[in-house]
């Protein structure tokens, strides 16, 4: 007997026949003699409508009562799917994220994890329940209502896995596992048996869409378990992680592909070239609650520097508005401009730490198409470079060949 964690997304419970799918799958797990937590997101969807209901409203809603709104839609699907196991004669239990106390801090749309009490959990799985719990929500030390952010009911069932000391922490998706990159950009793309966590870690921080990166980042943190499979096939192994890299002489050089529409580049042009700029720009930014992601920084023989960011492209306005108010005077900016029309592509592999010349091969790739470069960023395992966005796939596809991903 094992205990699992199964975490379902939004198109996995997406109408009622789905969730009686996932009911009769959790049954069959159930006979096995297992216990089972199963997490769930909202219908897909809903978050999105409930969101623009809003806006409607309020046209930047107060963060608050949004994680009021939007929890909501994650307490209709784990009482539907409750419902869906009872009446297979399976006993079971609905959990909010507060009902389980969930702790998180009070940085509501993108709160994070401090501390779950499994205890009642751990009563109701000994007890012979099926417990269903809401993902992408928590509560505050004051008792508010809170959300993780955009994909966080992947970090929920992670973290539920890692409180629990589950065997397992299954993502069931609409993917039956990690692919090379998107099938929808590049139909070659093979999935993967498994992949380490240090190359899904970077994948995920790079735009792969399969796993959210702090769910990642919990199952690497805890030594999760995990496997990522498909909701509407019945067999299947789908993508493990695993913790540790294989020795393997056939190693790949690059896993995989990951992108990222959701980018935008903000540069401050001709300021002063002092200890401490790099301070006074992205401090603001980080009181704002605005995620940086690639940094840049060229200094001029005038004795200034051009400083270059991105952020996601939904903060970019955000971002621009507290620089050009509160920053760009004391800092003598000559200029600060703002561009959402860029993506980012990332090649990605444990393989590149003992193969030389796989920048030189990105970067050739790229220049034969006529794609040129406008940020760099790179690790042991990973190179990731910002573009024109309208050569994202094309991109995509020449790196995918040029590494011979679809290979077996």
């Amino acid at each position: 007997m094992a205990l699992i964690v199964q975490k379902y997304g939004g198109t996995s419970v997406a109408n009622p026949e789905r969730i009686r799918n996932l009911a009769r799958r959790v049954a069959r797990f159930k006979a096995m003699g297992h216990q089972i937590v199963v997490v769930v997101s909202a219908m897909s969807g809903e978050t999105n409508r409930l969101i623009s209901l809003a806006k409607e409203i309020m046209p930047d809603p107060d963060p608050r009562e949004l994680d009021v709104m939007v929890s909501t839609g994650e307490q209709v699907t784990i009482g539907m799917t409750a419902l869906a196991l009872m009446e297979l004669g399976i006993k079971a239990k609905s959990y909010t994220g507060a009902q389980v106390k969930i702790l998180t801090d009070d940085a509501y749309t993108k709160a994070r994890i401090l501390n779950i009490d499994e205890q009642h959990l751990k009563a109701d799985l000994d007890a012979g329940y099926v417990c269903v719990v809401a993902g992408f929500q928590g509560v505050d030390a004051k008792g508010n209502i809170t959300t993780l952010g955009r994909g966080g009911s992947d970090t929920t069932g992670v973290a539920l896995a890692a409180a629990l000391k589950a065997d397992e922490c299954q993502i069931y998706t609409d993917v039956d596992g990690v692919y090379t990159t998107d099938p929808r950009v590049v139909p070659e793309a093979r999935r993967l048996k498994s992949i380490t966590f240090e190359e899904m870690l970077e994948l995920a921080s790079q735009g792969s869409k399969v796993l959210q990166i702090r769910s990642v980042e919990f199952a690497g943190k805890y030594k999760v378990k995990l496997r990522v499979l498909s909701s509407f096939e019945e067999e299947g192994d789908g993508t493990l992680i695993t913790f540790e890299e294989e020795e393997n002489m056939e190693q790949p050089i690059i896993s995989g592909i990951a992108f990222n529409r959701d980018e935008a580049k903000i540069t401050v042009l001709g300021v002063p070239d002092t200890p401490g700029i790099a301070y006074q720009i992205l401090g603001p930014i980080a009181d704002a609650n605005v995620d940086v992601d690639m940094i840049i920084q060229n200094t001029g023989a005038d004795g200034t520097t051009d400083f270059t960011f991105t952020v996601h492209k939904n903060e970019m306005n955000k971002a621009l508005s507290i620089l050009r108010d509160k920053v760009q005077g004391e800092i003598k900016a000559r200029e600060i401009v703002g561009d959402d029309k860029v993506a980012k592509v990332a090649i990605v592999g444990v393989g590149m730490k003992s193969h030389v010349g796989v920048a030189s091969k990105m970067f050739r790739t790229l220049a034969e198409e006529g794609i040129n470069i406008q940020m760099i960023s790179t690790s042991e395992i990973k190179i990731a470079v910002v573009i024109d966005e309208k050569y994202m796939e094309l991109a995509v596809r020449v790196l995918h060949k040029a590494f011979e991903l679809e290979a077996a």
